[in-house]
């Protein structure tokens, strides 16, 4: 395997941050609870995957934070996020749901709604929130002895009091791949449960035992019957949907005859760039789009962004 530059353009959720984790503090209990109280410190809520937003003075978007001593605490579930450059430190709060606002213009929104619109810091700070409360919503019980599980190290352990077990947050790699052939055309595939002609990269996860080059070459032979050689790793990107990261490839076909597998994945084509282009262009083809990964690796291919469909 190989390794290129990454694209240009950043990857949605993959950006510097500017947040350090400052992981040694997680366990110090007596740090937390005067990082909790200092006047500086920020917090805000995470339900369902979802943040209060709010549109910024220059037009761009930011979680609704508020200061620790007005931050809704009861029957929460408390993470510490880290702290920036400033010594702002970052606490997110679990809830069942949002807090209400009187600001009219706040608004709830899941990563796939704000992930292109926040800013590095708050992109980063809401995709290790909704990590956090994805895993601590569906690890509740000690997969040891089933006794319920109780949250430490702000947030980032669960511990069981019947068996002292420790459990961590699980992260589940996938690969997610360019695949083009000699004639420089790329194949992307549609899903069984996409609307009609939306079409993507091939993408699958990672199998016990296997490397992620493994990977790569045996998703593509299963989902489109394609044997590749030599495999380019570009990017990573956390995919808190609920727990992945995504791990992007380039690779290179040594065969061109498609066979679906039609239970994943419905239909798979290869495209030349203009191809591509008049198909998007027509409304014939909906390119990935979005906070995915999945476009930067589009793009790459094309050699620049990708174009719009032409409006009806």
């Amino acid at each position: 395997m190989s390794t290129r530059t990454e694209p240009e353009r950043p990857i949605s959720l993959a950006a510097p941050s500017g947040i350090d984790r400052a992981a040694h503090h997680r366990l110090d209990e007596a740090w937390l609870a005067a990082a909790w109280s200092h006047p500086t410190t920020r917090v805000f809520v995470v339900s369902g995957g979802q943040v209060l937003v709010d549109d910024t003075p220059d037009g761009g978007t930011s979680i609704v934070m508020t200061p620790a001593f007005e931050a809704p605490v009861t029957e929460t579930h408390r993470y510490f996020l880290g702290s920036d450059e400033d010594g702002v430190r970052y606490f997110a709060l679990q809830k069942d749901s949002l807090p209400g606002r009187m600001d009219q213009s706040a608004r709830p929104a899941g990563l796939r709604e704000a992930g292109l619109l926040l800013s590095a810091r708050d992109a980063g700070l809401m995709v290790h929130a909704v990590a956090l409360e994805n895993w601590q919503r569906m690890h509740r019980f000690c997969s040891r002895c089933g006794e319920r599980t109780v949250v430490a190290a702000a947030g980032h352990i669960r511990r069981c009091p019947g068996c002292g077990a420790e459990h961590y947050p699980r992260t589940d790699p996938a690969v997610i791949m360019l695949v083009t052939d000699e004639q420089d055309r790329a194949l992307l595939g549609r899903q069984v449960h996409w609307p009609e002609g939306r079409f993507s990269t091939l993408a699958g996860f990672v199998e016990p035992g296997e490397s992620i080059e493994q990977s790569v070459i045996r998703e593509v032979w299963e989902e489109a019957g394609i044997r590749v050689g030599e495999v380019d790793y570009v990017a990573s990107q956390p995919w808190p949907f609920p727990y992945s990261l995504m791990l992007g490839f380039t690779a290179r076909a040594v065969t061109s005859d498609i066979t679906v597998d039609g239970e994943e994945i419905q239909e798979a084509r290869w495209f030349s760039r203009d191809d591509l282009r008049e198909a998007i262009e027509a409304g014939e083809v909906l390119p990935p789009a979005g906070i995915s990964i999945a476009a930067r690796l589009v793009e790459i291919w094309y050699g620049k962004p990708l174009p719009r469909p032409m409006a009806p």
